[in-house]
């Protein structure tokens, strides 16, 4: 097992506040399927575990089901609240935002979030619709419940609208990334509007994706820097500015990826990577809402 003593970057948003390059997922593989009251210890020291190495970005959400889980282990871990970033994202109780962030502070044992999301734009079927819950979002931020706001699996139609009316811009949008899903032209849109990427499913094209044009690649790369080909991975966004949001429930591998803060890619290895990837198209997620062959 590694020992990183590197701490983990930071990436400046545009409402002044930092926020680590690489979090510490509480979704997918620790999702449950009902908030059944009974506090799942197991997710409770994973997340322990994940803090004790330094992941002090920690991303939750309400649809998740373990906002409970991470406020448990947030009270237990022994790190100071200021220390820690913590995001949660609403999407069960869209209609009723103010009421939800309460509900979520709750469950999470705290007074304010670092970082509340709007989990996904699907819920609106107009326009108005997502400018009611951006509006909503704002009033969050400007009440303290949130020092930062933000979206998620947004499209650049979500983001356009939302900036119609929008008085506090979005300051991230956390979305399905990595090489074989690059969103075409969302990037560039959001760069030229300050408001940063966050990646889920990071490790897709060394995990689900596989076989792909970027194994090779991968496996060179990590001859070169003795690094796994999953902190290639998670290098290849930080490397871009983008926020990795990864998860494991081992120890040693949690530990291995840190060593992703320990180097750098070349431009031109970002750049192949990234060619490489234009190759092949796999989402993994919210595959009904989109086209087979959609890169959107």
């Amino acid at each position: 097992m590694a020992k990183i003593p590197t701490e983990i970057p930071s990436l400046k948003l545009n409402d002044g506040t930092s926020i680590p390059l690489i979090g510490y997922g509480t979704g997918t593989a620790w999702y449950k399927s009902s908030d059944d009251g009974k506090i799942d210890r197991k997710l409770v020291d994973a997340i322990k575990v994940a803090i004790k190495l330094g992941y002090y970005h920690l991303d939750g959400a309400e649809v998740y089901n373990n906002e409970s889980e991470l406020g448990t282990a947030i009270r237990e871990c022994g790190v100071p609240r200021e220390r820690l970033f913590v995001t949660t994202k609403v999407i069960t109780n869209i209609k009723d935002i103010p009421n939800a962030i309460d509900k979520s502070l709750k469950k999470l044992q705290l007074e304010y979030v670092d970082l509340y999301l709007i989990h996904a734009p699907f819920f609106a079927s107009s326009d108005e619709e997502l400018q009611k819950a951006w509006a909503d979002m704002e009033q969050v931020k400007q009440s303290g419940k949130a020092k930062s706001i933000g979206v998620s699996n947004y499209l650049q139609k979500h983001l356009e609208a939302t900036l119609k009316t929008a008085k506090i811009p979005p300051s991230i949008n956390q979305t399905e990334y990595h090489p074989y899903l690059q969103h075409q032209g969302l990037l560039p849109y959001q760069n030229s509007h300050q408001i940063a990427t966050a990646a889920y499913a990071p490790l897709t094209a060394v995990t689900k994706a596989k076989p792909g044009p970027c194994d090779s690649l991968y496996a060179s790369l990590a001859k070169k820097y003795v690094v796994s080909e999953g902190e290639i991975a998670l290098r290849w966004c930080i490397d871009q500015g983008i926020v990795a949001i990864t998860t494991s429930g081992k120890e040693e591998r949690l530990s291995d990826y840190l060593r992703a803060t320990t180097f750098k890619l070349t431009p031109k290895e970002v750049q192949e990577i990234s060619e490489a990837g234009d190759q092949k198209h796999f989402r993994g997620f919210w595959q009904a809402k989109f086209d087979k062959d959609s890169r959107l």
